[in-house]
């Protein structure tokens, strides 16, 4: 049966003066399910992002010690041993997990709906709310695939193209799955990489991203030759931010090559003549 329930969101608040904030939990109330449950994020790099550096040991003490304070209330509901609907508002009884003051971490009201599967209705108030703003680093003009479709419509018209294939590459402490790769003596993996982003911070942590995972792939005792296909800035403001990416890319250790998407054609054809050079090779 549908019940009414009631919502707050657990917000971090930089400044008290702006209330700017970020969203980073959420609690969900039904008296009439027996139900108070909370789903937080445990990921600061937004709030890092926005409002500067935080103690990420902290943040994380002071979630999950929310979380736990109303996991053991859930717990005193089953067991009938606390309040009725009559008896508590949700502002009240969270005021008790964190009094309402001037911290960072605090209570906001959220708001109030119908639900007849009330832990279904917390993760969507979680997705919409909170999940769904996790990453802004990816906020992408354009998608790693945009790029690929550059690089592939030539490759498309060349024999090459039919001899791609799906390659894990597997280091000690890592793998990577690469979908578009073929052997030509050792693994060709093409990776294709959009630098299309929303600002120079996350241009330069997408490189350096990149730099992390192709050092831990460098480990494999399996060769290969790593191509990044690369996607540029839309915007020409971003042009400084892209040739530090290409400068941080440049640190990567052993076979690679890095490809701008104005050059996809002339990729294309160099691929194709690389296949039909080895089937030569293969033949003789």
């Amino acid at each position: 049966m549908k019940e009414k329930f009631n919502f707050s969101l657990l917000r971090y608040v930089c400044d008290p003066l702006t209330q700017e904030f970020v969203n980073i939990g959420v609690v969900l109330f039904s008296p009439a399910h027996n139900f108070i449950r909370a789903s937080f994020t445990n990921r600061y790099g937004r709030i890092s992002k926005m409002f500067g550096r935080i103690d990420g040991a902290s943040f994380r003490a002071t979630t999950g010690y929310i979380e736990r304070k109303v996991s053991e209330i859930n717990d005193k509901m089953e067991r009938g041993q606390l309040f009725h609907e009559h008896e508590a508002s949700l502002q009240s009884i969270l005021a008790e997990v964190v009094p309402p003051d001037d911290s960072s971490i605090r209570f906001s009201y959220g708001g109030v709906g119908i639900t007849e599967n009330p832990s279904l209705a917390l993760d969507g108030l979680f997705e919409r709310y909170v999940a769904r703003y996790e990453n802004p680093s990816e906020n992408v003009r354009r998608e790693d695939n945009d790029i690929w479709r550059i690089f592939q419509e030539p490759l498309k018209a060349k024999p090459v193209y039919s001899q791609f294939v799906s390659k894990t590459i597997s280091a000690p402490n890592y793998e990577y799955q690469f979908d578009r790769s073929w052997k030509n003596g050792i693994w060709h993996v093409y990776e294709p990489v959009s630098f299309d982003l929303a600002d120079e911070r996350s241009i330069s942590e997408k490189a350096v991203r990149w730099l992390g995972r192709s050092i831990s792939l460098s480990k494999s005792s399996e060769p290969f030759k790593l191509f990044l296909l690369l996607g540029e800035p839309a915007d020409p403001r971003l042009g400084g931010a892209f040739q530090k990416a290409k400068n941080v890319l440049a640190e990567i250790p052993g076979k690679r090559e890095f490809i701008p998407e104005k050059d996809a054609e002339q990729f294309a054809e160099q691929v194709e003549g690389e296949f039909q050079q080895h089937l030569l090779e293969v033949q003789d």
